[in-house]
């Protein structure tokens, strides 16, 4: 079963360790650098929400979700919405539907509208990252036409 959990003192380290495949790493940041980055957000206003994902007992990936605000340049659809702005699953457990369980799980979350009100979910992606964009449109994800940062901006009603 996927859950979603706060980063602790004790699985920290093996969130950090969790990563990309080389040939997806342009794709995604690294856990330490979106960790930091929730740090910087949340010390600045933000909302951000970090979490662990996890099959049963086992830290299998890393998911950075924000409202509103998300300390960087924004497109035009991110006020007092929210944004999965990071979602990775680690290289060894991929193809396993562990990213397909952790939508509905982080989607779940976001519903209950944690940080307040929203319309929309929107996510940023790297047009070429096809896996990903067929991900994102399984779970009703439609561009919106924009290209923010060389990435296209996908939309969910909520």
């Amino acid at each position: 079963m996927i859950t979603l959990r706060k980063i602790t003192l004790e699985n920290r380290r093996s969130m950090f360790n969790l990563e990309v495949s080389e040939d997806q790493r342009h794709f995604v940041a690294s856990n330490l650098s979106s960790v930091a980055s929730c740090y910087v957000l949340a010390t600045n206003g933000g909302h951000p929400f970090p979490f662990v994902i996890y099959a049963d007992e086992l830290p299998v990936g890393f998911v950075m979700l924000a409202y509103g605000i998300t300390g960087y340049e924004e497109p035009s659809i991110a006020e007092n919405n929210y944004c999965i702005m990071r979602l990775m699953i680690d290289k060894q457990y991929q193809n396993r539907g562990y990213g397909r369980e952790a939508m509905k799980k982080i989607l779940e979350f976001i519903r209950t509208y944690p940080a307040g009100p929203a319309h929309y979910c929107w996510i940023p992606y790297k047009p070429e990252n096809i896996a990903a964009k067929k991900l994102y449109e399984s779970f009703g994800f439609r561009d919106n036409g924009e290209i923010f940062n060389d990435e296209s901006i996908t939309v969910l009603q909520l």
